[in-house]
């Protein structure tokens, strides 16, 4: 492979003006398809199969009269202190928001407070139930300005109008303040080179690589149904990754420079050697991203396949567009002209680092290890689900929505359950009737509203009301209890029952995503250890390396609660709500964080192997790889981390959940296990570290991502062999 980089790393260089011409037209047309013929992003995070899903398909086909799938708002109408929503004037200002709900763009429902009783005990809150034609995702900004509007009779009046349910969340969006954490990045490249020169062109080629990405999700967002949160994950790997390879590349250019070669020479090099390590590390996120699809949950299947295509995008420019770049740039890429105070004579920070490991090697492994266990404890209280009103940030109208809903009517209010009864082949009413009944005695029900029955009067749909919040283990419960009826109605009567709605399909989702998580993570594990074993030709390697990636997962998974669920340093971190973890980011953690270590692995250890190789005693071979390794892997984690950090400070909890999940756990991957314990580990084995079983090492292929063809195909010798082993 290094000998093939090599080639296509002179040939971009010479061709630089074709290769940049090239990228320009690829941006150019795939950001004029995403202007022209993009859709809309969703939000729903539904799962073909499960039960919740299948009953909404029954409605559909039924009884699509009940538009259970379509859009809803719960309004919440609250009279000022001192007076009732009953008043003649409170009833007035309730008609008129609920008039001119009726006549809201693509409204198919809305039920009337006072005919439906959805008034509070204390006559202070009325609750609107509003179902939309479409799905909520599918509105429009004017839509939901239209909604929003419909309260504004009654505000005037000192009347409190609050929206709640899907019709009222937007699509999440980036702002300037995910910017941060690129400028944080553009500051390390700046320290790490000295150069601005240097430092701007990983940036350039960062950037031109997530519009490509971008624009082509949205793109492709124009016949695919897309969740969401799709391009910003895309957006969060490809910056970060981007970065990160360029300055791999880069850092080996300016070396190449720097031992005299001429400027094509050293990009060739540079794309052979270090473009070889870029290429292993990309395929390992590209693997971990793309293996989303095999849980079985097509929403975040996409998200990995669209992030997997960043990714890729990513590593093409890295070898293709980044040497045409440094071919416009020349020489001057090596010149510092921004002076950064270093040290030229005497040991590096990172070898005495290393040297000092080595010395207490045992006490620092175990130091690493307790800290890591300590950090994880919060992770075995770990409650997963989705997001719905109660975590919203405490001004927005959706958390006062829910709050007032929760105070006049109780919590469960916000999350009602639909309960549709099929009343079998003889459409036997004592169906419902005996439905009706049996979930109306199950403890945590709060009230069953009459049955809605469909023409035929082969399906009704009965409205359930929990006492317990949407998110509540109560509510999960209650949501099995109901279930669980199906059997004997279907006994007693031939019909049966199914729960859908908002809160049952967030449950059902949830516990999809909590089942696959085990497997997935089995999955991810075997693979690693498998790509390690090829690449640094040893069983103990691999294993280390794995088990310190599952060391770093569980004391992120332990941060991501204490913060997002126990509420610590929220207003340090700028979380506006607390709950429970979102379901998705797990797997979704464990996908992404799987890649990003074996990139550190891979740019920190193999250095380790090619000392051994040539003879080095262990503990100077592990020395002497830390020291050549340190600086570049500290410089590519704080970008990571930076451009992570960045996307705490979004509006959306799942875009700030998962920029401080990935943004904690490459802060433990690289400065906890691969800085720290792997080098004490590598002391404490010594030679013991490099076995591998002779019949295994004739049968495994040798992947060559050290460059070692290349050093021979170009006949260097001696030390210079040993620089181009380099990475």
């Amino acid at each position: 492979m290094a000998p093939f980089l090599y080639r296509l790393g002179r040939l971009s260089f010479r061709r630089r003006v074709l290769v940049a011409a090239v990228w320009a037209l690829v941006l150019a047309a795939v950001g004029a398809g995403a202007l022209t013929l993009s859709g809309k992003l969703s939000d729903s995070v539904t799962i073909p199969g499960t039960e919740s899903q299948q009953a909404i398909d029954r409605l559909a086909e039924h009884f699509p009269q009940a538009a259970a799938g379509g859009g809803t708002a719960r309004v919440a109408i609250a009279a000022p202190e001192g007076h009732k929503v009953t008043d003649p004037a409170g009833q007035a200002a309730v008609e008129s928001v609920v008039g001119k709900l009726k006549s809201a763009p693509k409204v198919a429902a809305v039920v009337d407070p006072f005919q439906a009783k959805s008034v509070s005990p204390d006559g202070r809150v009325a609750l609107a139930q509003v179902s939309y034609q479409v799905k909520g995702f599918e509105l429009s900004d004017s839509d939901r300005s239209a909604l929003l509007a419909t309260g504004d009779h009654a505000k005037q009046l000192g009347y409190q109008v609050e929206y709640g349910g899907d019709a009222v969340q937007g699509i999440p969006a980036t702002g300037a303040t995910e910017g941060l954490g690129v400028a944080v990045a553009a500051v390390v490249l700046i320290i790490t080179f000295g150069s601005l020169l240097a430092a701007g062109i990983p940036l350039l080629t960062a950037l031109i690589g997530v519009g490509v990405g971008m624009a082509g999700i949205m793109l492709a967002s124009g016949s695919l149904e897309l969740n969401s949160n799709t391009p910003v994950l895309a957006l969060m790997i490809g910056l970060a990754v981007g970065i990160d390879y360029a300055l791999f590349i880069v850092s080996r250019y300016r070396h190449e420079l720097a031992e005299g070669r001429e400027p094509e020479e050293a990009a060739g090099r540079a794309v052979g050697t270090a473009g070889s390590a870029v290429v292993f590390a990309g395929l390992t996120v590209i693997i971990a991203l793309a293996g989303l699809t095999v849980v079985g949950i097509p929403f975040l299947g996409q998200m990995g396949v669209a992030a997997a295509a960043t990714v890729v995008i990513a590593v093409l420019i890295a070898l293709t567009l980044l040497p045409a770049v440094l071919g416009f740039a020349g020489a001057r890429v090596a010149s510092s002209k921004i002076r950064v105070r270093r040290r030229t004579e005497g040991p590096t920070h990172g070898e005495r680092w290393a040297r000092f490991v080595a010395r207490h090697r045992v006490p620092v492994l175990l130091t690493a290890l307790v800290g890591l266990a300590v950090v994880a404890v919060p992770a075995l209280s770990m409650q997963l689900g989705l997001p719905n009103d109660s975590t919203a940030a405490p001004d927005t109208t959706q958390r006062k929505a829910y709050d007032l809903v929760s105070k006049g009517f109780g919590e469960g209010a916000n999350g009602p359950l639909l309960v549709v009864v099929d009343t079998g082949p003889n459409h036997n009413p004592a169906a419902l009737k005996q439905a009706a009944a049996d979930i109306g005695k199950l403890p945590d029900v709060a009230a069953v509203t009459p049955p809605r029955v469909n023409p035929a009067g082969d399906t009704a749909v009965l409205t359930v009301i929990p006492k317990s919040g949407p998110s509540s283990t109560q509510t999960e419960d209650l949501v099995s209890a109901i279930r669980a009826q199906s059997a004997p109605l279907q006994e007693n009567t031939g019909g049966s029952l199914a729960v859908t709605g908002q809160t049952a399909a967030n449950i059902d989702v949830s516990q999809k995503l909590s089942d696959a998580m085990l497997p997935y993570l089995a999955l991810i594990v075997g693979l690693a250890f498998l790509l390690l074993m090829l690449v640094f030709r040893s069983v103990v390697v691999p294993l280390k390396a794995t088990l310190g990636f599952l060391g770093s997962v569980v004391a992120t998974f332990g941060a991501v609660v204490a913060v997002f669920q126990w509420g610590w340093l929220t207003d340090l971190l700028g979380v506006a709500s607390t709950g429970p973890i979102m379901s998705m980011l797990p797997i979704l953690l464990i996908g992404v964080l799987f890649g990003l270590a074996m990139d550190y692995q891979v740019f920190l250890v193999t250095r380790m192997r090619e000392e051994h190789v040539h003879g080095a005693e262990p503990q100077e071979a592990m020395v002497t790889g830390f020291r050549h390794g340190a600086r570049v892997v500290v410089a590519a984690a704080l970008i990571m981390i930076s451009v992570f950090a960045g996307f705490v400070l979004a509006e959306s909890a799942l875009i700030q959940s998962i920029g401080f999940a990935l943004a904690f756990g490459v802060l433990v991957d690289a400065f906890v296990i691969r800085m720290t314990i792997v080098p004490a580990v590598m002391s404490l084995l010594g030679r013991g570290a490099w076995w591998l079983p002779k019949w295994l090492d004739r049968i495994l292929p040798n992947v060559d991502v050290e460059g070692e063809g290349l050093v021979r195909e170009l006949g260097t010798r001696g030390d210079d062999e040993r620089e181009l082993t380099r990475v």
